[in-house]
């Protein structure tokens, strides 16, 4: 059973390398955060089609107000070719960065070679026209300084790659200024005064570069911050009401893992007694879920508390969907189906209720269908992390009392034993009404109840009779079935099954002709709808 242990939230040192220690290397940037800046990439790609449209179509409608006199005001010149040329390579960098399976670091460099392009556009669109006789060059800031900046601060990049780009970027209005030249329309002498009359955009390129190394460091912080232990953090998996989960790596092992960060200020009222009171019961109930064994528990692989007292715990990573996605996505599952998988999640809350411990938030969502080696359909029981120990004297005890009343106490109202929502001491048996519930939901895609407000709801769990879920649905299910949901979702907790009668009487269903649910037609359905990648 793996230890708590406290970490830094900012670990100084970085694992060692094959060959040497990896002390002063520098970090990458969190993939979800490249991931995130390709899709401003293409964000502004876009809004720069729109722009390149939006200026050639004022430019007409502003020579026709200023010269009214003026025939060709409508007509098409090579400033509009550029920025219809413009347009596209924009567009098409912006279907390139939607594409989900594109590295985003190659779209980020791709992205400097789209700054350099809009350089050379806007130096070739700014000096076209002619230049009346004798115009002075001056000193100005171009609109290809300002891009340079921009793509700076949206696109992180190593400073060496947009020095490199930015004064490739900030020379295009010179050579925009000699093509004006070579075609007679400005003189403006010699070619450095071309130069000259852009060094602003070269001092705005040395801006840049410090803009793309705050913005590299603070990348590098946010990879140090997620170092948790011997796991390093990488993409953001989901976010709920408790915390956020995201995909870890073991540095030494290369173990995939999933990561779940729970702010204590989540469960609490805020205050530091609460909060100390919070990590305790979370080292003591992740300690109780890493003891159990069943194949169908999600296992721990560590947890801890961190220096600013975020609670962690270390998974491992699933390849599927909880229950609820899949029963939104694919409807309804026939009960053949839902006996496999109940059956699975009776081996998992047999072995908790036999050591004492009670989920006490059994629902769709904590309940994980998917592969695992060559098996396919496999359940895993999740967030074990929040049970509570069920004996009496532990909840008398003043260390529990004000946890609870702290605002600790799990559970959905939908899945919500009778029991539970009166406040009443709750054993085993509450997570088989929660059971019921989930499969009442798996046969039929609809709640046991349902109300506009909590209070309502939760007067029906504790008053209202539920409806047999065959009459709520086209396709047969077996009596037997029919009768085991209402069972588990009796209101007197002494006259619900327990897991391991329940999972007797599952099989019992399974062996009395229905239709025969198991690994064949569960892989056959996996390859058809969910392929592996």
């Amino acid at each position: 059973m793996p230890d708590a242990h406290l970490i830094g939230p900012l670990p100084r040192s970085t694992p060692a390398s094959p060959g040497g220690s990896s002390r002063g290397r520098s970090r990458p940037i969190p993939e979800d955060l490249l991931r995130e800046a390709s899709r401003r990439l293409g964000i502004m790609s876009l809004l720069a089609a729109a722009l390149w449209v939006l200026g050639s179509l004022m430019y007409h409608v502003a020579r026709r107000t200023i010269s009214p006199g003026d025939p060709h005001w409508a007509r098409l010149e090579a400033p509009d070719a550029i920025a219809a040329a413009a347009v596209l390579v924009s567009l098409a960098l912006f279907a390139y960065t939607r594409r989900g399976d594109r590295d985003p670091r190659f779209i980020l460099d791709l992205g400097l070679g789209y700054m350099v392009l809009t350089a050379l556009a806007l130096g070739l669109t700014l000096h076209w026209g002619p230049v009346p006789v004798g115009e002075p060059v001056r000193p100005e800031i171009s609109w290809v300084g300002a891009v340079v900046l921009m793509f700076a601060a949206v696109v992180p990049s190593a400073p060496s790659k947009t020095l490199i780009a930015g004064l490739v970027a900030a020379s295009m209005s010179p050579v925009g200024m000699l093509v004006a030249q070579a075609r007679g329309r400005w003189d403006f002498g010699p070619a450095t005064n071309a130069l000259l009359m852009h060094y602003p955009d070269y001092l705005l390129v040395g801006v840049s570069v410090v803009i793309s190394h705050v913005v590299t460091m603070l990348g590098q912080q946010v990879t140090r911050a997620r170092e948790m232990g011997s796991y390093q953090l990488g993409e953001l998996l989901g976010r709920g009401g408790m915390g956020e989960v995201y995909k870890a790596t073991h540095r030494m092992l290369a173990r995939p893992a999933a990561i779940k960060l729970i702010r204590p200020e989540v469960l609490t009222s805020g205050d530091g007694e609460a909060v100390q009171l919070a990590v305790t019961r979370f080292r003591r109930e992740a300690e109780a879920a890493a003891s159990l064994r069943s194949p169908h528990t999600v296992e721990i692989y560590d947890f801890g508390v961190t220096e600013d007292e975020t609670l962690y715990c270390v998974m491992e990573l699933l390849d599927g969907l909880d229950l609820e996605s899949f029963v939104r996505e694919h409807g309804p599952m026939p009960a053949s189906r839902v006996i496999y998988i109940l059956s699975q999640v009776c081996d998992s809350l047999a072995e908790a209720h036999a050591r004492g411990l009670v989920h006490r938030d059994i629902k769709p969502a904590n309940i994980h269908v998917g592969r695992m080696g060559l098996r396919h359909d496999f359940v895993k029981v999740l967030d074990f992390g929040l049970v509570k120990p069920v004996a009496p004297i532990a909840i008398a005890t003043p260390e529990h009392s004000p946890v609870t009343q702290a605002g600790l106490t799990p559970g959905t109202p939908a899945y919500m034993a009778p029991e539970m929502a009166l406040g009443e001491t709750v054993d085993g048996r509450a997570d088989i009404y929660a059971l019921g519930c989930v499969a009442y939901y798996l046969l039929t895609g609809r709640l046991v109840f349902e109300a506009e407000q909590v209070f309502q709801l939760v007067v029906k769990h504790l008053e209202a009779t539920p409806t047999p879920p065959s009459q709520r649905v086209a396709f047969p299910i077996p009596p037997a079935l029919d009768q085991l949901v209402l069972a588990c979702l009796a209101k007197e907790p002494e006259e619900r099954p327990g897991a391991a009668a329940m999972a007797r009487s599952l099989a019992g269903i399974g062996a009395t002709g229905v239709e025969l649910w198991g690994e064949e037609q569960a892989m056959r359905w996996w390859q058809e709808h969910r392929p592996a990648s």
